[in-house]
C-alpha cells in the first residue's frame, strides 16, 4: 500500500511538472511571436495606464474652435471634438516635434490631470500645424484662431525654424502629474537664492528630495507645453447648474466672443508676432476692461495678509497686491457680482513671519494657509460654489507651490516658481514674472539697452552657483571664449551697474535656473534688450497662455549646455535683429507702474488670470 501510494504521488508530480513546463513554453512562444515589445505583462499594463483619464475629461464637451491646430475656424462642436481627439491621438504618429526644433526627435509622453500618455518613440504633432506666411509687421487677413496654435508667426520665423535650433528638445521620457505637490525646502531668503530641497513624482507618489542639485525626474519640451495648454483649455470643466447666475452667463458670453474675435488689424500698440493670437488677446483684454469684477477677501491678519512688499526679488506679489487693493475699476464690494475672488496673502511674509530658521520645517506655514482657506470656505458661500475654481492667489516665494497645495490646487495660482515638476498646471495656473525691484519708488529704473551694433558680447551670465545647472554652465563655458562672459557673481558695485552694463552690451543673456526653475534674469534680460536664453527644464515662462515665447527667446535644454555656443551662433543675423525688435516691443508687459497703465504687468497678470478662468469652464 505504501509503495503504491508513493508510486502514485510520483506519477502525479511528474504530470504536474510537465503541465507547468508546457504552460510556460506556450506563454513564452506567444509573447515572443506575437508581441513586438516581447514584454507581455508590461505592455498590457502600460497600454491600460496610458489611456487613463479624469472623469471630467470623459464627460466634457469642447466648445468653439479652441482645439484647432490646423487654423480652421469651425463653430461645430462635433467637428471640434473630433479634431481634439485626432490631435491627442496623433501624439502616437509621426510629425515634427516642435515648430522651432532643429530636427525631429523623440517626443515625451504628456501627463497632466486632464490626460496621460505613455512614452513612445514618436514625435509631437505641434509642428504639423500649417504656418501662415506673413510679413514681419502684419498678422494677415485670416480668421481668428485659438491662443495655442501660434498663428502670428512670420515668414522669417518659418525660415528660421527649419534651420535654427531655437528650441532644443531632450529625448528623456516625460510624464508629469499636475496634481503632484511640490516641496521646496529652503533657508530663509532675503534677496538672494538659498539652499533648497525638492519634491518630485515617482509613479504618482511624492518623493522628497533634500538635495537641491537633483535634476527633474521628467522633462517636458516647450512644444509639449504648447500642446498641454491646448488640451487643458479645450477640455474645460463643466458648469452644471439648473439656473446660471448673471455672472456665469457673462463668462460664457465673454468666452464665445473671444473664440469668435474679429481680426485685429492696424493695431499700433500690439505687435502680432509676440502673441499666440493677437485678435483673441485684444478681444479678451477689452472684455476684461469692460466686465471683470474681483472681490477681495477682507479677512486675514497682517503682515501675512494685506501688507505688500515692494522691493527685492519677490516684489511681484507685493506690487500686484498693492495695485489690486487700490483699484477702483475691477474691485467690487459685492461678491455676488464678482467673476473672481482674490486671497491677498504674501508668501514672502508668510515665510518671514512663521518659518523657524534652520528648522527645515514649513508644515506650520502650509497649515496656516490651509486653515485660512477652511475659514473662508465656512464663513462665505463662494468657495464651495466652485470648489475654489474662481479664486486666485498671487505668490512669488519659492515655497508657494507647497503652501498652496491640497484644497488650494483647485484655485488659479499665479506663481513665480512655475514648475511642472511641483504641480503647476498649464492652462489653469499663471506663470508670474519674477521682477527684481531695486527701488520701490521707481520700479522701472534703468530700463533700456544698447542697439544691436553696440553689443560685442555674444552671451553673458554672472551669478552664484545655486543648484545643479550653473556649475555645469561654468564648467563648459567659463573663460572658454572671448565673446562669452560666463562667470560667478561679479564684484559688488553700487546700483549693480557692472552687471547691468554687461546685459546691455550682450546679444544673449543666459537665464540659468538656480535652486528653482524661475529667475529674475528673464525679466532683466528683456528690460536691457538682451535675448533671454532660458536654461531651465520644465519652467513655464510668464504669460505662457498669451505670449509666443519662441518668437523672442531661446530655449536650451539643460543637457544641451555643451552645445550652447553652436546653438547661439546658428541664429542668423536677420533672425537676431527681429528677435531684438520683439524683445523691445514686449518690454511694456513686464513693467510695474505706481499707477497702472494699459498692457503693463499688472493688467497682463490680471488678464491671464481672467483668461484662464474663462477657458476652465464650459456651459452644459
Amino acid at each position: 500500500m505504501d509503495r503504491g501510494f508513493r508510486f502514485l504521488c510520483k506519477a502525479e508530480t511528474t504530470r504536474l511538472v510537465s503541465f507547468v513546463g508546457m504552460a510556460v513554453a506556450i506563454v513564452l512562444m506567444f509573447q515572443y511571436s506575437e508581441l513586438p515589445s516581447a514584454k507581455f505583462l508590461s505592455s498590457v499594463t502600460t497600454k491600460i495606464a496610458s489611456f487613463r483619464m479624469d472623469t471630467s475629461l470623459v464627460n466634457s464637451k469642447v466648445e468653439g474652435n479652441n482645439m484647432h491646430l490646423n487654423g480652421s475656424n469651425s463653430n461645430s462642436k462635433d467637428a471640434v471634438e473630433e479634431n481634439a481627439v485626432s490631435r491627442a491621438d496623433s501624439l502616437f504618429h509621426n510629425g515634427r516635434d516642435s515648430i522651432t526644433a532643429p530636427a525631429p526627435e523623440k517626443a515625451k509622453g504628456l501627463t497632466d490631470s486632464v490626460v496621460n500618455f505613455t512614452t513612445r518613440n514618436d514625435v509631437s504633432p505641434i509642428g504639423s500645424a500649417p504656418e501662415k506666411q506673413l510679413s514681419l509687421t502684419s498678422q494677415g487677413a485670416a480668421s481668428p484662431q485659438p491662443m495655442v496654435p501660434l498663428p502670428n508667426r512670420t515668414s522669417l520665423d518659418s525660415e528660421t525654424d527649419s534651420r535654427s535650433p531655437v528650441v532644443s528638445v531632450t529625448s528623456a521620457a516625460t510624464s508629469v502629474k499636475s496634481n503632484a505637490t511640490g516641496s521646496v525646502s529652503k533657508d530663509g531668503k532675503s534677496g538672494s537664492l538659498q539652499g533648497s530641497s525638492n519634491t518630485t513624482v515617482n509613479n504618482g507618489k511624492p518623493v522628497s528630495a533634500k538635495n537641491s542639485k537633483r535634476r527633474p525626474s521628467k522633462v517636458v519640451s516647450i512644444s509639449e507645453m504648447n500642446l498641454l495648454l491646448q488640451i487643458n483649455h479645450a477640455y474645460s470643466q463643466q458648469e452644471t447648474s439648473e439656473r446660471y447666475s448673471g455672472v456665469d452667463l457673462e463668462i460664457f458670453r465673454a468666452k464665445s466672443e473671444i473664440l469668435n474675435a474679429p481680426i485685429a488689424v492696424n493695431d499700433s500698440r500690439l505687435y502680432p508676432p509676440l502673441y499666440r493670437n493677437v485678435s483673441m488677446f485684444r478681444r479678451s483684454y477689452e472684455l476684461m476692461e469692460k466686465k471683470l469684477k474681483v472681490f477681495i477677501y477682507p479677512d486675514g491678519d497682517r503682515p501675512i495678509f494685506h501688507e505688500p512688499l515692494l522691493d527685492g526679488i519677490y516684489a511681484s506679489e507685493g506690487w500686484f497686491m498693492k495695485l489690486m487693493e487700490a483699484n477702483k475699476q475691477f474691485v467690487t464690494g459685492d461678491p455676488e457680482k464678482a467673476h473672481l475672488f482674490y486671497i491677498p496673502f504674501s508668501s514672502r511674509l508668510l515665510q518671514q513671519t512663521l518659518y523657524v530658521r534652520n528648522s527645515h520645517r514649513r508644515s506650520n506655514l502650509i497649515e496656516y494657509i490651509k486653515n485660512f482657506v477652511n475659514m473662508i470656505a465656512g464663513k462665505y458661500p463662494f468657495w464651495n460654489r466652485t470648489s475654489g475654481a474662481d479664486h486666485f492667489v498671487v505668490a512669488c516665494h519659492d515655497w508657494a507651490p507647497a503652501e498652496t497645495r491640497g484644497r488650494m490646487l483647485s484655485c488659479i495660482r499665479a506663481l513665480c516658481n512655475a514648475d511642472i515638476e511641483v504641480g503647476f498646471k498649464i492652462g489653469k495656473d499663471v506663470s508670474l514674472p519674477e521682477t527684481y525691484i531695486r527701488s520701490s519708488e521707481n520700479p522701472a529704473k534703468n530700463i533700456g539697452g544698447n542697439p544691436p551694433s553696440q553689443k560685442p558680447i555674444l552671451a553673458f551670465f554672472a551669478g552664484g552657483l545655486h543648484g545643479y545647472v550653473r556649475p555645469i554652465l561654468l564648467e563648459h563655458w567659463e573663460n572658454k571664449e572671448p565673446d562669452m562672459i560666463i562667470s560667478r557673481t561679479l564684484p559688488h558695485v553700487r546700483g549693480n551697474k557692472n552687471y547691468i552694463q554687461f546685459m546691455k552690451s550682450s546679444k544673449f543673456c543666459i537665464c540659468a535656473r538656480g535652486h528653482e526653475v524661475n529667475s529674475p534674469r528673464v525679466v532683466e534680460a528683456i528690460f536691457h534688450e538682451c535675448i533671454p536664453v532660458i536654461i531651465s527644464d520644465n519652467f513655464i515662462p510668464p504669460f505662457f497662455e498669451i505670449l509666443d515665447w519662441e518668437s523672442f527667446a531661446v530655449f536650451v535644454t539643460e543637457e544641451d549646455i555643451p552645445n550652447l555656443r553652436n546653438i547661439l551662433l546658428s541664429i542668423s543675423e536677420e533672425r537676431y535683429l527681429e528677435m531684438h525688435k520683439r524683445v523691445k516691443r514686449v518690454q511694456e508687459h513686464f513693467i510695474w507702474h505706481a499707477q497702472p497703465v494699459k498692457y503693463d504687468l499688472f493688467h497682463m497678470l490680471l488678464h491671464s488670470i481672467w483668461y484662464n478662468r474663462l477657458f476652465q469652464i464650459n456651459q452644459t
